[in-house]
């Protein structure tokens, strides 16, 4: 009989690509799969080939919230049938760490990013002094641990003095058919296009910036696909600039769908401001999606996005985010022929290496040590 792992995150589920290919990847070593989260209202459908619960919660914000979720996620680990708990951030660590305590249980942790870094919570002591003190409990007693580049990594090393494995946030490597023409997702055929995408559309983030960009640039329009706090003033920006034309918001959508958008735009931005810790040691998602839609990437200088790009030479950076400077930047990644062709180029190498294929191996490995 196959083993059961129980693979818990705190999102809806819908557009998680880490969570959906890791389980993916546990399902192809054999083992039977329960994939929980929560339910929101606004969440996409959900289909999958194992199984999933969505827990319908009173509470969907605060410390009400995070109380909530774990109280039942503790209890529901704690009596299904399970070999292997699989814990993805830090706000689902404790009820893992609990039910694998008490059912003696192997317990894998996959940190997806520097949480006690997070934006939200620097400016709320209370609630980062309690995420760091659950973290600075359970951290140093944990045994396989995963997160998603070396910079994060050195960072609980020199803070725990542990070795983390890495595991980058990439695409599988499968080949994306362009189904959908610019008309059929209503997208302009006279301009060019930009694009940015994501389900952290926050401050800091740089859009307000790029939004701003778009009064100096004519014939390109930039698409918003995804969801986040900044959005409503986004949409409040793009009016009272009457840019109604040219920057149009895509709202969330499964991933594929995402990509059929992505396809068709000639640049990519990334543009995490350096204001925290997080983003300064962020490696988004996009930045490969957009690698494997074949379209080169406008970006900040921030660590490991740098890297890549200057690696590989798919794309350029701003070297700050006045609108102005933006607009600059966005102008001539557009109107370069010879770096569309480099660029172009480079993108099968990259392609070949940054794949999900080359970073599942080192989930293999873990569960393999698990299996002993």
């Amino acid at each position: 009989m196959n083993k059961r792992i129980i693979v818990s995150v705190t999102n809806d589920l819908a557009t998680d690509q880490r969570v959906k290919k890791v389980c993916n990847s546990l399902k192809k070593l054999d083992y039977d799969i329960l994939l929980v989260g929560r339910k929101l209202p606004e969440s996409l459908e959900l289909h999958r080939d194992y199984d999933c619960k969505r827990l319908n919660l009173i509470f969907n914000q605060g410390v009400l919230f995070y109380a909530e979720y774990n109280i039942r996620l503790f209890l529901l680990l704690l009596f299904s049938k399970v070999d292997v708990y699989h814990s993805n951030d830090l706000d689902t660590l404790l009820a893992n760490f609990l039910a694998a305590k008490i059912r003696r249980k192997p317990l894998v942790y996959d940190s997806h990013e520097y949480f006690t870094g997070v934006p939200e919570i620097q400016n709320k002591p209370l609630v980062k002094g309690l995420w760091l003190a659950i973290e600075c409990r359970i951290f140093p007693k944990l045994k396989y641990i995963f997160t998603v580049n070396p910079s994060i990594a050195q960072l609980y090393k020199t803070q725990y003095g542990k070795t983390l494995r890495i595991m980058r946030n990439m695409p599988n490597k499968t080949n994306l058919n362009k189904t959908r023409s610019k008309e059929d997702l209503g997208i302009p055929l006279d301009k060019d296009i930009i694009i940015t995408q994501g389900a952290g559309i926050n401050i800091d983030r740089g859009i307000e910036e790029a939004v701003e960009a778009m009064q100096y640039l004519e014939d390109v329009c930039f698409l918003i696909i995804g969801d986040g706090d900044v959005i409503p003033q986004l949409k409040q920006r793009v009016a009272e600039l009457g840019l109604q034309k040219s920057v149009l918001f895509k709202g969330k959508m499964p991933y594929l769908e995402m990509m059929q958008y992505t396809q068709l735009a000639q640049l990519g931005l990334t543009l995490d401001k350096d204001t925290n810790i997080n983003y300064r040691f962020s490696l988004p998602n996009k930045l490969f999606d957009y690698i494997h839609a074949g379209i080169p990437i406008l970006a900040t200088k921030v660590v490991e996005v740098q890297k890549i790009i200057e690696t590989y030479n798919v794309g350029l950076f701003i070297e700050n985010h006045q609108p102005k400077h933006i607009a600059d930047q966005i102008r001539l990644a557009l109107g370069n022929v010879e770096l569309q062709n480099t660029w172009s180029e480079n993108m099968e190498r990259a392609t070949k290496e940054l794949n999900w294929e080359h970073e599942e191996i080192a989930l293999k490995e873990v569960y393999t040590e698990i299996e002993g």
